[in-house]
């Protein structure tokens, strides 16, 4: 095993109680994993017993071979305050500060998390991605990068993969990468050592409690690093430029502008990239200028993509020579769900871009649409977050003038549009959006599901050939679905029965 942190903690797991808070993906393999090492195991859900996510769960549990206690339904965290537990593993999104944590804590629980733990024990270097945008493709992109300079690399986090049951495999000269998102980061107290934050805008200000919580919880990803670390910021984005204050080790910056991603100076000690003058990616650091690839060579579009490459690169500069950085560019077709192409039919190409779960999100997809001038119409529509919808509508509308709207944010897009139209014509087909209409719910699922062959269907009756249908959602896919995956997934499924 030759990771002495894990073998210490290996040693004294046995025989001891640990709360485990939701029962979701990300929850299961710390259940079974913890279970695996003589953990006594209580799983916490709010879902009540008999529920269809609890019973397929529990049918998991047992054809794994995993004995557990349960505690459910709306009183589920009662037994924080009742029982003795030495370890808490909370869900993200819940905070240290609420009263049970606060109880079990005072009776002397280790409160952590499944991702927070990992961190503490991973014997290899971590590079961890964290922003309002950007965050997925980012991510992958910087596997794909060491994955193709040889290393053996690991990719886990908020992109959809626990790996703390995977942690004994993990070796010291691997590479670990990570996608964190500001639920996972709130209060968490281990760092990368490597960390990317690629943009910060209003986000998920419905959970916290304000703006500047939700920036400091990002800074969290490098704020316990050594002086060995290295912090890769945005420097268009005045709110990470400004991280850079709060960095101990090494920073480094990109922009797409040369004289943006310099702004911190000219000093040869700090690496920058850019997108330069003749259309390269390029990047500086000790007097050496390295011109990578040509904007109209990356396969993926979007000015924004182009960010995540000049971002990914500033990370792993030390690992990946501009020869490896060239050849995937040129190959990597992007991450499921952001513009995934997925038909043509009648002239008509489909694409799906579930991950839009906010304006900027949307924007930024317009903006690559159009940037191709690639026409025809949305849909749109889900949860609202508490953002700001400034610009939304005229980038919307410079790639549609056929809108379909199905979530609950509706009424903020329907604004927006008419706000920044300006003269421009354009139609609205809303589906009603009813709250507790939820897939999860046998009583209404079918529901959900004849609203979204509805909105597909009047897309192709709207579309035009030639023309695209693209699925941006502006919202979460909370008030409808289980999550954007499962979002994007129906509407492939729908587009592929066309």
């Amino acid at each position: 095993m030759n990771n002495k942190k894990l073998e210490d903690l290996i040693a004294n797991m046995k025989g001891k109680k640990a709360a485990v808070i939701g029962v979701g993906i990300s929850n299961r393999p710390l259940i079974k994993w913890l279970y695996s090492l003589g953990v006594e195991v209580t799983a916490f859900d709010k879902l009540a017993d008999g529920d269809p996510s609890i019973e397929k769960a529990k049918a998991e549990f047992a054809q794994a071979g995993v004995s557990l206690n349960w505690s459910l339904g709306e009183d589920y965290l009662d037994s924080l305050k009742n029982d003795y537990y030495d370890f808490v593993f909370k869900t993200p999104k819940m905070r240290y500060t609420s009263p049970e944590l606060l109880a079990a804590k005072a009776k002397g629980s280790v409160l952590t998390t499944e991702m927070e733990l990992f961190m503490n024990l991973c014997p290899a270097k971590i590079f961890a991605v964290t922003g309002s945008d950007g965050k997925t493709t980012t991510t992958t992109l910087v596997s794909e990068l060491l994955k193709a300079s040889g290393f053996k690399v690991w990719t886990g986090g908020n992109i959809g993969t626990p790996l703390l049951d995977k942690i004994a495999e993990i070796k010291a000269d691997d590479m670990v990468v990570l996608e964190l998102s500001s639920f996972q980061l709130l209060d968490c107290a281990s760092s990368s050592t490597v960390a990317i934050v690629t943009n910060v805008t209003p986000n998920h200000l419905d959970f916290h409690k304000d703006y500047d919580e939700y920036i400091d919880s990002k800074k969290n990803i490098f704020k316990y690093q050594s002086p060995m670390g290295r912090v890769v910021l945005n420097s268009a984005c005045d709110i990470t430029y400004n991280m850079k204050d709060e960095v101990r080790g090494e920073v480094s910056f990109f922009a797409l502008n040369e004289d943006t991603s310099k702004r911190a100076g000219a000093s040869k000690l700090i690496a920058t990239a850019y997108l330069d003058t003749d259309g390269y990616l390029t990047y500086e650091y000790n007097g050496e200028v390295v011109k990578l690839i040509k904007e109209d060579e990356i396969l993926i579009p979007g000015r924004h993509n182009v960010e995540n490459y000049l971002a990914a690169m500033m990370a792993v500069r030390d690992y990946v020579s501009a020869e490896t950085f060239a050849q995937v560019a040129k190959t990597f077709k992007g991450v499921a769900h952001r513009i995934e192409f997925i038909r043509e039919i009648d002239g008509v190409k489909y694409y799906n871009s579930s991950i839009d779960t906010s304006p900027n999100r949307t924007i930024n997809t317009m903006n690559a649409l159009a940037s191709r001038n690639q026409k025809g119409v949305l849909i749109c529509g889900g949860a609202d977050k508490k953002c700001d919808y400034t610009n939304l509508g005229n980038a919307i509308l410079s790639v549609s003038n056929r809108i379909i709207i199905y979530g609950s944010n509706a009424c903020f897009i329907k604004d927006i549009l008419e706000k920044e139209a300006n003269g421009r014509n354009y139609e609205v087909f809303e589906i009603e959006s009813v709250d507790g209409d939820v897939y999860e719910f046998p009583e209404t699922r079918d529901i959900v599901i004849k609203n979204y062959v509805t909105a597909v269907n009047k897309a192709k009756e709207m579309a035009k050939p030639g023309e695209i249908v693209i699925m941006s959602n502006v919202g979460t896919s909370y008030d409808h679905f289980r999550h954007f995956e499962h979002r994007g997934d129906m509407f492939k499924d729908i587009v592929k029965d066309l």
